[in-house]
């Protein structure tokens, strides 16, 4: 649902459809599960009562290899493969980020990246919507889904349905990413790893539905074989039929996911997986403004209602091969190969703007409510990344201090190829009324098909110069190549750019559980202006456009409190068009400011809810600056507030283990976000919103068999509220939130 004028499309290969079967399977429920509701939703936050240890990922048996086990509430202590300067854990780096693992993914029923915000309080939403890729902000800053998304520490492209079935855990690291990706924007990066074989077999069906018809079935299957258990693998399957709230926007999806390792020996360990998704629903478009009035939130409402409207096709088939070797107790050294290929039918009857006699409004709707209808059709669209990297650790004892280098070379390529497109004018429409309008899917309509190719040599250090005291330091050089060029062969772009990013940081333990920081980092971003006869600068590239970020920090745990507290300051360049563009060669592309985002995040959470410490609390408040500066294009733009962000975000969870029924859990998750921008000129904002979600959860056993019963509502309260009001292709769009929803899914381990 990009906009036909901006989006990049790519030409879909077209691949025989997977189908995976899943039996439905019935489960009376005896009388004695009776489990009085006194919560209403099964948002079982982020203390969880399932048990990890048959779901922990092997620890590899490698001399000098790091485990990582990821299990709830411990994402402080968690080594984040996405930090990537050194195997400290979370609580011990000056780094910014938070891991979500499987545990709380299956808690809340999360289905895609949107649905996680509730668990981080510098992550927004920024375009979501059904029946489309997922959009974030993290820290303000719009996460680029074709640069700041990796899979298994790999660069992908997140122009697709990512299903969450078969991840282990989702990283988000927040801030610059110069040392973690060539070419990123600021706001940070988001790393999705996949579930691995587990020390014990494991055997778990899921059965979930809502109260608007939506059903899932999935299996999680692990175990390992071999005289010496050598061989692992896990089997994630899931079939669901995809009933949205929304009328006329219900789809379907399915996916199968296969991981495996191979113990060569105590020293070599082998991994290798894949995955593929495919996912089937009509999108629905945004409202927008009424003229310059707020229109009410309608959760009902789909303008991609016509007879003609079909659904948006999103096929991924992705997969990774990793082999770790440990030199000695001191130094491993590792290679990775990743490849992804995406297809999708990308269709809608896409709003923009409105025509009403003589005036047209470009960016909102009429102040009548009509808009304008686009039958918009981009029809097989193949992107691929394929990535390799190579790497290797140490550790070196000098008199001075203890040094902890890591080095590494990541080789990338992108190529995206598009047909033809339809972007065509069907007629007006109406908020308060449907008007059935006629198709026009001719391919009137050009595409860009592009190709990169990118070369990351990458340094990074720590020096523990005392028990307390380390620095951190890392650079990576980008060699890039980027080429562009419109289906017809027209606005052709071609250039190489070399980029260099560092990062500084100091670190200082203050005692065993307090830790203080400061740190310096940059990221960057390429462009090139677009070849278009309007500039007098078509297809050249642009200056790299550095963002700068510095961030002071301190973390700790405070007998039964973990907390932490981190200012940010981040500024990033901004371009412009210097002209009216309303002709050839009549504007000019070139640097217009920056944006500067500034804040303070501050997080706190206690242990897991147990029988001897029943509460659970665990939250966190992001507090963001954000304005635009030395802008020379539009100066009335200088200090006000970016679109589509938040001046505050608050994210609280809350459980309590009732120890009067053992297996009971009761849960609440609060989410508050500020008022946002909706318009440039900040003369329109949409009001600040709170939701309730309330659950339970009940650990029980079918027969001999365990079982997690969860049961619950998002939105309690029913409220009606616009969540986002993203300005996006030069339009405003606005998003209601979910309404009132129930829940119901079952957990069984056989």
């Amino acid at each position: 649902m990009a906009s036909p004028a901006t989006k990049t499309s790519s030409k879909f290969f077209k691949k025989s459809r997977i189908n995976i079967a899943i039996s439905g399977v019935f489960i009376a429920c005896s009388a004695t599960t009776n489990i009085a509701l006194l919560a209403i939703l099964p948002t079982t936050t982020w203390a969880q009562n399932a048990s990890t240890s048959a779901q922990t990922t092997l620890e590899k048996p490698v001399a000098s290899l790091k485990a990582v086990v990821v299990t709830a509430n411990t994402s402080d202590n968690t080594v984040s493969a996405i930090v990537n300067i050194g195997d400290a854990p979370l609580s011990r780096t000056p780094i910014s980020a938070n891991v979500i693992d499987a545990q709380q993914i299956e808690a809340v029923g999360a289905k895609r990246l949107a649905d996680l915000t509730k668990f981080d309080a510098s992550m927004s939403d920024a375009y979501n919507t059904a029946g489309y890729w997922d959009y974030a902000t993290v820290r303000g800053f719009v996460i680029d889904n074709k640069f700041n998304y990796r899979r298994e520490g790999l660069p992908i492209n997140a122009e697709t349905f990512i299903a969450l079935d078969n991840k282990d855990s989702v990283e988000i690291l927040k801030g610059t990413s110069g040392i973690q990706a060539g070419s990123s924007s600021p706001g940070g990066l988001i790393n999705y790893n996949v579930k691995r074989p587990t020390v014990k077999d494991l055997r778990t069906v899921r059965l979930e539905g809502n109260s608007y018809g939506n059903a899932l079935a999935s299996i999680d299957l692990a175990g390992r074989s071999g005289a010496n258990k050598e061989f692992g693998y896990r089997i994630n399957a899931a079939a669901e039929k995809v009933d949205h709230y929304t009328p006329a926007s219900n789809g379907n999806r399915q996916l199968l996911a296969i991981a495996s390792d191979w113990r060569i020996n105590k020293d070599s360990i082998l991994e290798a997986e894949f995955e593929y998704s495919h996912r089937s629903q009509p999108s629905v478009p945004g409202m927008s403004l009424m003229g310059s009035q707020l229109p009410s939130p309608n959760s009902k409402l789909n303008i991609n209602s016509q007879s003609w409207s079909q659904p948006v096709v999103l096929d991924g088939l992705t997969g990774t091969v990793k082999f770790e070797q440990a030199i000695n107790s001191n130094w491993r050294w590792s290679a990775q190969a990743g490849t992804q290929k995406l297809s999708s039918q990308d269709r809608v009857a896409f709003p923009f703007g409105c025509t009403d006699g003589d005036n047209y409004y470009t960016n909102t709707y009429c102040p009548s409510g009509n808009f304008d209808v686009y039958d918009f059709r981009s029809d097989n669209e193949s992107r691929s990344t394929s990535s390799a990297k190579l790497e290797i650790k140490g550790q070196l004892d000098t008199a001075f201090a203890k040094i902890n280098p890591s080095l590494g070379v990541l080789v990338n390529r992108v190529k995206d190829r598009f047909d033809k497109q339809a972007y065509n004018y069907a007629g007006a429409g109406n908020l308060n009324s449907f008007v059935a309008l006629p198709a026009d899917a001719s391919l009137t309509g050009e595409n860009t098909n592009r190709d990169e190719r990118s070369t990351e040599f990458y340094f990074n250090n720590s020096h523990n110069w005392t028990a307390d005291f380390t620095t951190w330091s890392g650079v990576r050089h980008t060699r890039l190549s980027r080429q562009s060029v419109r289906t017809d062969g027209s606005r052709a772009t071609d250039y190489d750019q070399n980029l260099t990013t560092r990062f500084l940081a100091a670190s200082y333990q203050i005692n065993q559980a307090h830790m203080v920081y400061a740190s310096f980092g940059r990221g960057v971003e390429s462009e090139v202006t677009p070849g278009r006869s309007r500039y007098t600068n078509a297809g050249e590239a642009l200056p790299a456009m550095t963002s700068k970020q510095y961030e002071i920090g301190v973390k700790g745990e405070l007998e039964q409190l973990r907390w932490s507290a981190a200012w940010f300051d981040i500024t990033r360049p901004m371009f412009g068009d210097l002209g009216s563009c309303s002709k050839t060669a009549s504007c000019t592309r070139q640097a217009d400011g920056s944006s500067k985002h500034s804040g303070l995040e501050l997080t706190a959470a206690t242990p897991t809810a147990s029988a001897t410490q029943p509460w659970h609390l665990d939250g966190g408040i992001t507090i963001i600056n954000a304005k635009r500066q030395g802008s020379v294009i539009d100066t009335s733009q200088n200090g006000l507030k970016p679109t589509n962000v938040p001046n505050w975000i608050l994210r609280l969870n809350a459980a309590y283990k009732i120890t009067a029924i053992a297996g009971l859990t009761l849960n609440a998750h609060l989410s508050h976000e500020g008022k946002r921008a909706v318009l440039p000129d900040n003369s329109v904002s949409i009001p600040e919103w709170t939701r309730l979600d309330l659950g339970a959860s009940y650990v029980t056993k079918i027969g001999n068999m365990p079982a997690t019963w969860s049961l619950g509502i998002e939105n309690v309260m029913n409220k009606s509220y616009f969540k986002e009001s993203p300005y996006q292709f030069s339009h405003v769009y606005l998003f209601p939130g979910t309404p009132r929803t129930a829940r119901l899914s079952v957990q069984i381990a056989l």
